[in-house]
């Protein structure tokens, strides 16, 4: 008994270094990765929620892009060309910037690219693109495996804080619909309909679980067959500049415009882990810039100034946990743990 109590002590001990081992490898403080294109080209950056301390990452000649946190905040999952192919493929790297290596060993003809992170940090899921075989999709992979597998139709994949679905969109012939994939089941549902809100890309859940925000159109695209080159190019920049940012709840109610659409599109939304702000990226004098907005207050803060610069991914140390989620234990939203 007393050998068991030993093992038992030395287990949990060993346990405990793994876990301190990772976390010291996080960021301690709220961080937000991003790209730009401020060096030359395309890299992952990252800087403060106040967008101050702006790091470059990556450093390398090829576009880097997409860079999203692993939910210990141990690692970073992107995507880049840098395989020298011109094709884009998954890579990870510490949150310094080191030890950069490719998920997969296989070299595919399409691009591997837009990932997610499932909450348990074992899987993501992707978006594919072949664009010479017209083969478009998403797909879900495990880390340390070679093989990926198919998933429902959708673009631009996003991982709900309980593990139980990815949320993503689905273009069809009039317009686009925010579409949930239960990861057990492969079944699909899409709770906001197109009446409501026409066009519906770019999901961001909430730590909760319980809203996301999203890329939204309510104007149908217009109808240009007839129109002459240059009127034509002119209708479709006025059409894609009434794109913005809005919120909606998990199961479709409650949908809310959060920027207007007064301006160039706002595209991209990442909420942040409280689910107070929402950063999002938008054009000013010719260039992408990424803004953040107070949910309640809207007042609007410009994090970067110079150069093209998009997307943005949080993370936060007091939303993370030490152990993955199981939602079939649960007997509460993995959000509100996390809050606690």
């Amino acid at each position: 008994m007393k050998r068991i109590l030993v093992l038992c002590v030395l287990s949990l001990m060993l346990l405990s270094m793994g876990i301190c081992a990772v976390s010291a490898k996080a960021p301690t403080t709220p961080k937000i990765l991003f790209t730009s294109a401020r060096d030359g080209n395309y890299e992952v950056y990252i800087m403060n929620p106040d967008g101050s301390e702006k790091v470059n990452l990556t450093q390398h000649p090829d576009g880097d892009s997409g860079a999203v946190w692993s939910p210990r905040g141990d690692k970073i999952l992107f995507a880049s060309n840098r395989q020298g192919t011109g094709v884009r493929d998954l890579y990870l790297m510490d949150p310094d910037g080191s030890n950069i290596r490719r998920v997969f060993k296989k070299k595919v003809k399409g691009w591997r690219h837009r990932p997610a992170w499932s909450p348990d940090g074992k899987q993501f899921a992707y978006n594919y693109t072949d664009w010479d075989r017209r083969k478009y999709g998403h797909y879900l992979g495990t880390f340390g495996e070679e093989d990926a597998e198919p998933l429902p139709y959708g673009n631009g994949p996003a991982w709900s804080p309980d593990g139980s679905e990815i949320a993503c969109s689905v273009s069809h012939q009039f317009g686009s619909r925010l579409t949930f994939i239960n990861v057990r089941t492969r079944e699909t549902e899409q709770p906001l309909l197109d009446k409501v809100l026409l066009w519906q890309y770019h999901p961001s859940w909430s730590a909760a679980g319980d809203r996301l925000a999203i890329s939204g159109n309510k104007h149908p695209i217009p109808d240009i067959k007839d129109k002459e080159l240059h009127e034509a190019r002119e209708l479709h920049n006025v059409w894609g500049n009434k794109g913005t940012i809005y919120i909606v709840n998990r199961d479709g109610t409650g949908l809310r415009q959060l920027v207007d659409e007064a301006g160039p599109r706002a595209l991209w939304p990442a909420l942040s882990p409280d689910g107070s702000e929402v950063l999002y990226t938008q054009e000013i004098n010719g260039q992408w810039q990424i803004f953040k907005l107070d949910i309640n207050s809207r007042v609007r803060t410009q994090l970067t100034h110079i150069s093209r610069n998009f997307g943005g991914d949080w993370f936060d140390p007091a939303y993370t946990l030490a152990v993955a989620p199981q939602p079939h234990l649960l007997s509460t939203t993995w959000g509100d743990v996390k809050k606690q």
